[in-house]
């Protein structure tokens, strides 16, 4: 066996086929909860009920898979919803992530050990073969749950090529056995018209109903979870992750329908033991219904069901000891767990390390622990990280879609992602009428996993090739200031973007942050980034020779592979509260008006910005047109221009543009800006004038016989189908307008607050 301590390195062997994980996408599905929850269904909800349920939740499993199959796609590696939490959000998110999946799986996996248990004690009792022995069914079941983990612990040992073979067999038995349940249950309807009279009434308990039966089946279309963790063992991942998702959602609602409807059409009305309505009488089996009725449907029902369940239950528990090993092996190969967890077996090229601690979560829950709360715990958790792979998806897309090489792309987006995170929240919530404990202990063990992360993962953590890595960061002084980055690109612009600071740090008694984004091909490995480093330093070098006298200053170089990602994400850890940046003036391209550096940037930071043109030299600024039609960034406007402005003879004038027909009370606009503002109201004038162009308009009084020094207006943007081959007012505005300009954008909201703090 090797380690990473060894000088040659190891990785996981790509032997999974398309098949494979399909196969082992619905073996995790088709679990024991299917067998369990038919009953269950019928009883709460009805006979049409229990097929409603299957179906709805079939289509929202739909809709998360297809947000797994976009993300597997891009990033086809070990760790699943990890991966893509740490590309979304950052390690923090993505620790937590991880953590409530190995947990999830883990305790999903004793689920399934003790079913087994459970049977197949049953089954030999029923044969006799336990009659010499005095010992306890519950410790027999114990013993036997331990002996079946223990078994496919050491199948996952032998590799994933073991792995999957020996669980698609179980899983194709399993699936035929159940889809021929199916085809009898229409076959005797076929012949006996009549059993279709078992679904009437078909809703008998009301809709409401339908999301109580959802919450507690939801957990058995959880299976394209651990396709995605099969992302360093699978042939061709980027063709074959999306599909093996999709293929497996949609054969498991198909067979979960047909289930459904040969369980109601089973029973005929009147038959021996069948008092009252057909649907009363199986759903007061509760979980053993499903059985009771299959019973009836054909000749050795009782055996059938025994063997269906004995498949199903090893399938879903080989499954789920996949992916608890996969995602503790993610946790560790990145350093949220000790490197111990990423060592891989030489021979057989598995994580035998993490296999191992997964080993013992899953044996000593079997064992100690009451198995239906903690698997309840287990299905939130699950909940959870739809949930969240729904929201990284969105993220992902908005934020990395020009970097990432995408195999499959969900359509009609954002729409699914956003019905399945409404849904999943609801289903989350109607789990507390099943069990209040798995409402104590999720929350406990995410709780635990944020103090794990806070206290050891977070110093320890390695840089991945998505994120941003920090090289140099010389951090000013904390102190309860306003803070204000400045993002050099290069030593020319350095000493224009200090100039325009200086008069904004001192309006804001602010300290600086002075930042360098190091954009390296992606073609450069890691170790040759610091060649790149040169032209920042030079550039923050005369940022602080500049500012160093009179401001707290700090400095930060990052590497990343995109410049706005990285300024962002320094905006996001300092906690900054305005962001100074240059513009060239150039044209951004199709989508893209002001570049791919200033549109992401202006959109999504989480504070105050400010873009300068062309506002170099040592000239004063004494009269500034600044273009309002209202709102917070014509605010922002008019207080940046109030501090720009030559404080001694400088004088606003605040314009704006009214439309024929069209009336906007300007003066009343500044009145109410006037707390703002760092000069007297009696230096801001105002002037209107009506016209149809309103750019036009804007050029014609900046370049006037009035004689501005500087235009400032406020930053707008529309929606991207409403912007493709047009630019909005402000952007045509700063392209042409050969005055020095500043366009601002301004914080606030609920928005820009959960931005700047989660």
């Amino acid at each position: 066996m090797t380690t990473d301590k060894t000088s040659v390195s190891a990785e996981l062997s790509r032997d999974l086929t398309l098949f494979h994980i399909t196969m082992m996408g619905l073996g995790m599905m088709i679990g024991a909860g299917v067998f369990l929850g038919v009953g269950n269904s019928i009883h709460v909800a009805g006979p049409g009920g229990v097929m409603l349920t299957f179906a709805l939740n079939g289509v929202i499993a739909l809709f998360t898979a297809m947000s797994y199959a976009e993300l597997s796609s891009a990033v086809p590696r070990a760790g699943g919803a990890y991966n893509f939490a740490r590309i979304g959000f950052g390690r923090g998110t993505s620790f937590v992530a991880g953590w409530m999946e190995w947990f999830a799986s883990s305790v999903a996996g004793s689920l399934y050990a003790v079913t087994l248990g459970i049977y197949i004690v049953r089954y030999l009792e029923g044969l006799g073969v336990l009659e010499w022995t005095s010992v306890p069914d519950y410790i027999l079941q114990k013993v036997v749950a331990v002996l079946v983990a223990a078994l496919f612990i050491y199948i996952n040992y032998r590799g994933a090529s073991e792995t999957g073979k020996i669980g698609a067999v179980f899983t194709l038995a399993q699936t035929v056995f159940l889809l021929f349940i199916g085809l009898v249950g229409v076959v005797v309807c076929l012949r006996d018209p009549a059993r279709l009279a078992n679904f009437d009434p078909f809703l008998p308990q009301g809709w409401s109903k339908l999301l109580v039966t959802m919450g507690f089946t939801y957990v058995a279309f959880e299976g394209f979870e651990v396709i995605a963790q099969a992302g360093d063992e699978t042939i061709d991942p980027k063709r074959n992750l999306p599909k093996a998702m999709l293929y497996s959602v949609l054969i498991v609602t198909f067979t979960y329908v047909g289930v459904a409807f040969a369980t109601v059409v089973a029973v005929k009305a009147g038959s021996p033991g069948v008092d009252g309505e057909v649907w009363r009488w199986i759903g007061s089996f509760r979980e053993k219904g499903f059985g009771e009725a299959v019973a009836r449907l054909m000749p050795m029902g009782n055996l059938l069901l025994t063997l269906a369940v004995i498949f199903a239950a090893t399938s879903a528990l080989n499954a789920t000891v996949y992916s608890a090993t996969r995602a503790s092996y993610a946790l560790g190969r990145d350093r949220m767990l000790p490197a111990m967890f990423a060592w891989i077996s030489r021979r057989r090229k598995t994580p035998w390390a993490a296999l191992l601690f997964t080993g013992v979560i899953v044996i000593v829950v079997a064992v100690f622990l009451p198995t239906m709360d903690v698997a309840s715990s287990a299905s939130i958790m699950f909940l959870c990280l739809f949930f969240l792979v729904n929201v990284c998806v969105i993220t992902i897309r908005r934020n990395m879609g020009d970097e990432l090489e995408y195999g499959y792309l969900l359509p009609l987006f954002p729409l699914p992602p956003l019905v399945a995170i409404l849904c999943q929240a609801v289903l989350a919530a109607e789990l507390r009428e099943v069990s209040i404990v798995a409402w104590i202990v999720a929350p406990a063990w995410i709780v635990t996993g944020v103090l794990i992360y806070q206290l050891y993962s977070r110093a320890r953590t390695v840089a991945t090739a998505h994120e941003v890595l920090v090289f140099a960061d010389e951090k000013a002084p904390k102190r309860d200031e306003y803070r204000i980055m400045v993002s050099v690109a290069n030593p020319d612009n350095a000493i224009e973007l200090v100039r325009n600071t200086y008069k904004l740090c001192g309006a804001k008694n602010a300290r600086v942050e002075l930042l360098h984004m190091v954009p390296v091909p992606e073609q450069v490995p890691l170790a040759d980034a610091e060649r790149y480093m040169l032209e920042g330093k030079e550039g923050i070098l005369e940022a602080m020779l500049a500012l160093g006298p009179m401001f707290t200053v700090g400095t930060t170089l990052r590497y990343c592979r995109n410049i706005a990602r990285g300024i962002l994400s320094a905006v996001s850890d300092k906690k900054i509260d305005m962001l100074i940046m240059g513009w060239h003036g150039g044209k951004g391209g199709r989508i893209f008006s002001l570049g791919s550096t200033i549109d992401p940037v202006v959109e999504r930071a989480p504070c105050n910005v400010v873009i300068l043109k062309g506002c170099g030299g040592n000239r004063e600024f004494r009269r500034i047109l600044v273009p309002v039609a209202g709102g917070p960034n014509g605010a922002f406007a008019l207080e940046v221009a109030s501090i720009l402005v030559d404080k001694d003879e400088g004088e606003i004038v605040a314009f704006t543009v009214a439309r024929p027909g069209g009336s906007f009370d300007l003066d009343g606009f500044v009145d109410a800006c006037q707390g703002r503002l760092q000069v007297p109201r009696r230096r801001v004038t105002t002037r209107a004038v009506e016209a149809s162009d309103v750019v036009q308009a804007i050029l014609g009084e900046a370049g006037g016989p009035e004689g501005y020094d500087m235009v400032v207006l406020g930053y707008t943007r529309e929606p991207v189908l409403r912007r493709v081959g047009r630019d909005s007012v402000p952007e045509a505005v700063a392209r042409v307008c050969t005055k020095p300009l500043v366009m601002v954008k301004a914080s606030g909201g609920i928005r820009s607050w959960l931005k700047r703090w989660i």
